[in-house]
């Protein structure tokens, strides 16, 4: 049977009928994972100290196991290399796996087991509340598919904060009450975050990474995620009993050098299977019914949990392969280089992308209204967007994040999953900041024009001129194109030449004022450095 890195659970579907006698699991580490996208060497580590860890306890239950690590003679450097050797190796009369959460991979696992002339089992994953074809039953026959349908839908289904056949508290949505951005005193005691120190495994694994990724982007100073069933299962315990009872409030707040305030820090967790949805969603509602937690905080998590997650799953899965090729605002632009860097005046771009390369992190409001944010308005390609989301982040696996980037972030995909682009000026930031961000940084909210302009300002005006006719068409979009209309054909136009000169500026500030619309290219993504050995 196959297991792979985000497959880390000894009941997992595939593991039903396993027989010690005969059968045998399969697991490997290759090269291929981590250099397909540039990832991050704290999502390397992640995904390597789990796969180590699980594969001693899977010896551990006596289960007999061929695990191959990246620095075995031989290894192949790709997963569909090393299962064709494994099957040269074992002659097994056929292959079992729980459905992977990457088209990719599961593409290329099947043409292995097709060339081999094996059966290849693939069962349902059972740490989802639903499967695809239950997405795909919702799906059938609506024009769009909105997530607030779908998980009012997974309430009733799954008597989650059901009283009887109403919403606990009488309201579905608490979101009204869970978008306060911090006072100008900022956060008082943020709870402290659950963190890991490394065992000798997990130390043995940052050593490699380093020596064979060095030239990755990312650090491993201050790797701390939990690699083990236990360790998640204490970090779920710490995140209801300490900071649920004010993550609903602050869900969306933002202040710098703060990266982990409120939040869970459970979706790198949730996505290796250390954890399943339905032990956290029933975690996040006990302690309500208990009257631990306020029912806006409860109702805000479960949220993204029995909704988002799920809903984006299923939009992966019905919507691929086509789904990664969506570019319905037509950007092209390349990703700033200062995205694999943090080496920026915007402070707002450095805080969040600093602390996403020091610990592979960062909360939802920082990767869509702040990283997202400005490769929208700049208008980078959202492939490139989406390749650096998968590679930098320790919770991202393709079946969560493309339609996170592509979808909600990037508006990519047409209005499939939202019903609007998600634009704001340098004001958003600002009010969710406490004015905190702001304040650090040379360019200021409330200008458009000037050497001072804040560059998410001037290019939200320049992304509604430039999509003036789609946005107006659009009911929750048409009071943005008509405050649009209150400006001068003038200012309109210094708006576009501005714009212009940030984009040319490779997403830096250009020199201002622009000496004509010349400049050098923009910077694109480094290239990839394949580690050697691997």
């Amino acid at each position: 049977m196959l297991v792979l890195g985000d497959q880390l659970d000894l009941d997992a579907s595939a593991f039903d009928g396993f027989d010690p006698a005969q059968d045998r699991v399969w697991m490997a580490e290759v090269a291929e994972e981590s250099t397909h996208v540039w990832s991050s060497q704290p999502r390397i580590a992640l995904f390597l100290a789990a796969m180590r860890h699980f594969a001693a306890e899977v010896q551990a239950a006596g289960r007999p196991l061929d695990y191959r690590r990246l620095g075995d003679p031989g290894n192949r450097g790709s997963l569909a290399g090393e299962l064709a050797a494994a099957i040269e190796r074992w002659r097994p009369a056929a292959l079992v796996m729980t459905a992977p959460g990457d088209a990719r991979v599961l593409a290329s696992l099947r043409r292995v087991a097709q060339a081999a002339g094996l059966p290849l089992d693939l069962r349902d994953d059972r740490h989802f509340f639903g499967t695809v074809r239950d997405f795909a039953a919702h799906a059938r026959g609506r024009r769009t598919l909105r997530m607030e349908t779908f998980y009012r839908g997974m309430r009733q289904r799954h008597q989650v904060l059901m009283d009887g056949g109403q919403p606990a508290g009488g309201r579905w949505n608490f979101d009204a009450d869970n978008r306060a951005g911090f006072p100008r005193s900022g956060p008082a005691e943020v709870p402290a975050p659950s963190r890991f120190p490394p065992d000798a495994l997990t130390r043995e694994v940052i050593a490699e990474v380093r020596a064979r990724f060095a030239h990755h982007p990312g650090c491993l100073d201050d790797f701390a995620w939990p690699v083990t069933r236990g360790q998640a299962r204490q970090a779920l315990h710490h995140f209801v009993g300490q900071r649920l009872p004010g993550f609903g409030r602050w869900q969306d707040a933002l202040w710098p050098g703060e990266p982990w305030l409120w939040h869970a820090h459970l979706s790198a967790a949730m996505n290796l299977k250390l954890l399943g949805a339905r032990e956290v969603v029933a975690a996040a509602e006990q302690a309500w019914r208990a009257g631990a937690v306020p029912l806006a905080s409860a109702e805000g998590f479960i949220r993204q949990v029995l909704g988002w997650r799920e809903y984006v799953r299923g939009i992966y899965w019905t919507q691929m392969p086509g789904y990664l090729e969506h570019n319905a605002l037509g950007a092209h632009g390349p990703l700033p280089a200062f995205y694999w860097t943090g080496d920026t005046p915007m402070a707002c771009l450095a805080d969040a992308i600093g602390q996403t390369l020091r610990h592979g992190y960062a909360h939802h409001i920082q990767r869509l209204m702040v990283t997202g944010l400005y490769a929208l308005l700049l208008g980078v390609d959202p492939q490139a967007v989406h390749a650096w989301y998968l590679a930098v982040y320790v919770d991202a696996v393709e079946w969560v994040e493309l339609p996170n980037t592509l979808g909600m972030s990037q508006a990519a995909d047409g209005g499939l999953m939202a019903s609007k682009p998600y634009v704001a000026s340098g004001r958003y930031i600002e009010r969710m900041s406490g004015g905190s961000l702001c304040a650090r940084c040379r360019f200021r909210p409330g200008e458009r024009l000037g050497e001072r302009a804040c560059p998410f300002t001037t290019l939200y005006w320049d992304f509604l001129d430039r999509h003036e006719a789609r946005l107006a068409a659009n009911p929750r979009t048409a009071m943005q194109v008509r405050h649009l209309a209150a400006l001068s054909d003038d200012e309109r136009m210094r708006i576009r030449e501005r714009a212009a000169a940030w984009r040319a500026a490779g997403g830096q500030p250009p020199a201002w004022p622009p000496a004509g619309m010349a400049g050098a290219a923009a910077p694109g993504r480094p290239a990839v450095q394949a580690s050697s050995g691997g």
